[in-house]
C-alpha cells in the first residue's frame, strides 16, 4: 500500500453519506402470535429441570409447542446455546442467518432459525429479565448472535500451544455426544450467546465482551417451535467480564426448566412447516 492509496477521492464524504438500506426487511415475514403463546404458557407444565454445571455443558430436549428457560441461579453467568431438531439433527440453528433477519442480539418476538435448506423457525423469544438493558453507552447489548463460541482451536492458536478442555465448543460436543448424535462436534454450530453483553468497538470495529448484567433469578424463555435437542454451555468465562478459556474467572452452573404444554390447550397449533423453496436452484 502506497500513500497514494490512502488518500481520498473528491467525492469521499459523498459516497459516505450514502444512506443505507435494511438487508432483509422483515414486513413480509409473518409475526409469531406471542398472545396465543401466552395461553400456552400459562396451561404449560413443568417436566423436567436440568442443571449445568460451571464449566461443563449439557443436553435437553423440548416437545413442540412446550418452553424452556434458562435461568441464572447462583452468580453472573453467560450460556452458549446449540438447538437442533431432535429428529433430525442435520437441521440445526443458524445464527447467521438469524442475525440477518432479525439483528445482532435477539430479544422478545425474535425467534431462532434453522439452516437451509429447512430455514423455518426453531424456536421464539417470549421472556426475557433482561429485556430492561437495552444499548449501553459502549454499544453493548445482551443475547448476541455474533460470536461464534470459544474453542480450544483459537485458544491453542491465542496462547502459544496450550490445551484447554473447557471452552464452549468443547463443551458443547460432549454434551452432544452423551446424546449419541454421530459426528458430533461437526454438528456444533455457532452459538445464541445467553446473557453475554457484547458489541463491536467503534473505532476498530473489533467484537468485545463486557460483564454480563446477569443475576441469579434473572432468565430468558424459548417458545419450542418444533420437537428440540439443545446443548448448552456454561462458559469458561463466567460474566465474560475479562476473558474466557480459562480457570481464573468466577463460574457458576445454569439451570434449564422444561415445560409442555396439554395437547387440547394447543388445539389446532402446529409446527412451522419446512421451507417452501424447491430446490432447483436453476438447474
Amino acid at each position: 500500500m502506497t500513500p497514494s492509496d490512502l488518500m481520498p477521492p473528491g467525492d469521499a464524504q459523498a459516497r459516505r453519506d450514502v444512506a443505507p438500506v435494511i438487508c432483509y426487511p422483515t414486513d413480509s415475514l409473518p409475526a409469531p402470535d406471542l398472545a396465543r403463546y401466552a395461553r400456552f404458557r400459562d396451561a404449560a407444565q413443568p417436566v423436567a429441570r436440568h442443571t449445568i454445571p460451571a464449566r461443563d455443558g449439557g443436553a435437553f430436549h423440548v416437545p413442540a409447542g412446550g418452553f424452556f428457560r434458562i435461568t441464572c441461579v447462583e452468580g453472573p453467568q453467560v450460556g452458549d446455546l446449540n438447538l437442533f431438531n431432535a429428529a433430525d439433527p442435520v437441521e440445526r440453528f443458524y445464527s447467521g442467518k438469524t442475525r440477518a433477519l432479525h439483528g445482532t442480539h435477539l430479544s422478545v418476538g425474535h425467534r431462532m432459525w434453522s439452516g437451509f435448506p429447512h430455514l423455518r423457525p426453531m424456536a421464539t423469544m417470549v421472556a426475557d429479565t433482561l429485556g430492561w438493558y437495552g444499548r449501553d453507552a459502549f454499544g453493548g447489548r445482551v443475547h448476541d448472535v455474533i460470536g461464534t463460541r470459544c474453542d480450544p482451536y483459537t485458544h491453542w492458536q491465542l496462547s502459544g500451544g496450550d490445551m484447554y478442555h473447557h471452552c464452549c465448543h468443547s463443551n458443547l460436543t460432549r454434551a452432544l455426544e452423551a446424546e449419541g448424535v454421530a459426528e458430533a462436534e461437526t454438528r456444533v454450530h455457532d452459538v445464541l450467546n445467553v446473557f453475554m453483553c457484547t458489541g463491536f468497538t467503534e473505532e476498530t470495529g473489533q467484537y468485545f465482551m463486557k460483564a454480563s448484567p446477569v443475576r441469579p433469578g434473572d432468565h430468558v424463555e424459548f417458545f419450542a417451535e418444533i420437537d428440540l435437542l439443545g446443548v448448552l454451555s456454561a462458559c469458561p468465562g463466567g460474566d465474560c467480564g475479562a476473558e474466557h478459556s480459562s480457570d481464573s474467572a468466577a463460574c457458576h452452573p445454569l439451570q434449564i426448566d422444561v415445560f409442555e404444554t396439554p395437547g387440547a390447550v394447543l388445539g389446532d397449533w402446529t409446527p412451522p412447516a419446512l421451507n417452501g423453496y424447491d430446490g432447483s436452484h436453476g438447474r
